[in-house]
């Protein structure tokens, strides 16, 4: 018996559901954030265009939407920026995050006794 270590499940049908689950809901709600962070910035732009002749309120509210746009836009493109960094440089294969699958090897841990 080996008190010390624990031995890692690993079951084909948690792997699945979770690549399920991430191709019909994460990517999808990632790409819908995307797009609104995408049409608030624009909406935005034409809040500032359109309201370039009238209130300073105005110009300020279209900068604002603007700005929030962008900065929406830019956590999520460093979100998977970090993460192709990280699994470049430390040479991570499993893990696709484009597909939304991860391959877990079966772990088991070596012994090695004292004094020898």
């Amino acid at each position: 018996m080996n008190f010390f270590f624990t031995n890692v499940a690993y079951a084909d049908g948690v792997d699945d559901f979770m690549a399920k689950v991430n191709e019909h809901v994460l990517n999808p709600v990632v790409l819908l954030l995307f797009t609104v962070a995408f049409i608030y910035f624009l909406w935005g732009v034409s809040q500032f265009i359109l309201n370039s002749e009238s209130s300073d309120d105005a110009k300020t509210n279209g900068k604002n939407h603007m700005l929030w746009g962008v900065i929406g836009m830019t956590i999520m493109f460093s979100v998977w920026g970090i993460l192709g960094i990280v699994l470049g440089t430390f040479n991570i294969t499993d893990i696709n995050p484009e597909e939304g699958t991860v391959n877990l090897n079966d772990y088991t841990p070596s012994i090695k006794k004292l004094g020898n």
